[in-house]
């Protein structure tokens, strides 16, 4: 993920900071990368992977990431081996409902990573169609990212909190 941070050069403005964090088997975490850029793009991305297959980084489990446009293409590009997890965050859909219905549409949705898959899943779509009549844009922009948004539950739940978000990063 990318992160905006003020930083002081010439002048004093906001720079994205990418920050790749990698997860090893015993869940312990490190920053494989990092770069500092004026704005996020796709471009300084491929530059980070394609660094980690020169670094000898031969094999990805599962990336984790925001939805930028085109990196989960750009990531299976380098390693079409690896599954792609898109980032539940709350804010995301905080952003999107009214003020006087976001703590009950955050309460519900927070269920979707705190049961079995299926489980998730029945949960997801009592979400969609809950709000749908009132928030079918954001329920329609869900429903596509559907396949990305559940990937965490093929792995020990001990660490689906490291791999539902960015919000380490953050």
């Amino acid at each position: 993920d990318a992160t905006y941070i003020p930083l002081r050069r010439d002048t004093y403005q906001r720079e994205a900071v990418y920050v790749a964090v990698g997860i090893k088997p015993n869940g312990h975490k490190e920053i494989i990368d990092y770069r500092i850029a004026p704005v996020e793009n796709i471009g300084i991305w491929g530059e980070m992977i394609s660094n980690f297959k020169e670094r000898g980084l031969e094999q990805v489990e599962l990336f984790l990431s925001d939805g930028f446009v085109g990196i989960k293409d750009m990531l299976k590009q380098y390693y079409p081996k690896s599954k792609f997890q898109r980032c539940l965050v709350m804010r995301n859909i905080k952003w999107k409902v009214r003020v006087s219905d976001r703590k009950e549409a955050l309460d519900d949705f927070k269920q979707v990573h705190k049961s079995s898959l299926k489980e998730a899943e029945t949960v997801l779509h009592a979400f969609y169609d809950k709000y749908d009549s009132k928030y079918s844009s954001m329920i329609k922009n869900l429903q596509k990212i559907e396949e990305d948004l559940l990937v965490f539950y093929q792995y020990p739940k001990q660490i689906w909190p490291s791999i539902y978000s960015t919000n380490m990063i953050e």
